[in-house]
């Protein structure tokens, strides 16, 4: 890269449930909306593809695809018009069985595939989790982890991921809408800006929107710098763009004799 500073665009969407092609057609139309406003990465939703609140097993499989999918190569064919990286969510069909998964796409095609690892409440019932940290990739926006919804509240997971070197965490999510005080961040915020302060890593999370067979989501869709506070956020449907440093992410100094990973201590506690 020439530069440190990443355009993110989030494209915050309401997927519909069990509808591949509409859904085929409305995420490559945000990736080009977004590549045209001169996006560096794209982040679309948790199961973007699909939608999130299935009937059954059977209606979850019938909209399951592989990496192979020409959902993707219409990825790479809109992220190829302006040199972007794409990450979203789809619902994969594994050799052995569904998987709530995550896409890194750019103009050559797919780069890798990440299977969620922690599976949230009646996802259990349609998916098999992952059982691998997800891949940082060195790529032209930077050193990318992806990583699903849920996999985003365990610190140690994402403390891994910024020891491999992640400058910035794509997180494609579903929020479900819960109870909070008035004017507070929903709780997911709150855990992406510990996990970006904790770690000096940029954290874009790309909420979905809407209500899905009465699930309501928090339409939380927010890009946290490096220093742990939100840079844009952005509560209905449409794109959010903005531009952030990762020069910070590669500086883990908090003063010259504080150190965010030099300081920790697997001696006393496990690593």
């Amino acid at each position: 890269m020439t530069t440190s500073v990443v355009r993110i665009a989030c494209h915050s969407s309401a997927p519909r449930i069990a509808d591949l092609a509409a859904n085929t057609r409305n995420a490559r139309a945000a990736v080009r909306g977004a590549v045209d406003a001169g996006a560096d990465l794209v982040v679309l939703p948790e199961l973007v593809t699909s939608g999130y609140v299935f009937a059954s097993p059977e209606e979850a499989a019938g909209v399951a695809i592989t990496r192979d999918d020409e959902v993707f190569v219409g990825w790479a064919e809109e992220a190829a018009r302006g040199d972007a990286v794409v990450v979203g969510g789809f619902c994969e069909r594994g050799e052995d069985g569904l998987y709530n998964s995550a896409a890194v796409v750019d103009a050559s095609g797919v780069l890798a595939v990440y299977r969620k690892v922690h599976l949230w409440d009646e996802e259990k019932r349609f998916f098999r989790p992952g059982n691998a940290l997800p891949p940082v990739l060195a790529t032209r926006v930077g050193a990318i982890a992806p990583l699903v919804c849920y996999d985003l509240e365990f610190p140690e997971f994402t403390r891994a991921l910024a020891l491999a070197g992640a400058e910035l965490l794509a997180v494609p999510t579903n929020w479900p809408l819960v109870p909070r005080p008035a004017g507070e961040r929903p709780p997911e915020v709150v855990i992406a800006m510990a996990t970006a302060r904790v770690n000096r890593v940029v954290v874009a999370c790309c909420d979905r929107t809407g209500t899905e067979r009465g699930q309501e989501w928090t339409a939380g869709t927010t890009v946290v710098g490096a220093d742990g506070w939100p840079v844009a956020s952005r509560d209905h449907e449409g794109l959010l763009l903005v531009d952030v440093d990762l020069a910070p992410t590669r500086d883990k100094r908090l003063t010259p004799r504080a150190h965010l990973f030099g300081d920790r201590r697997p001696d006393v506690y496990p690593a």
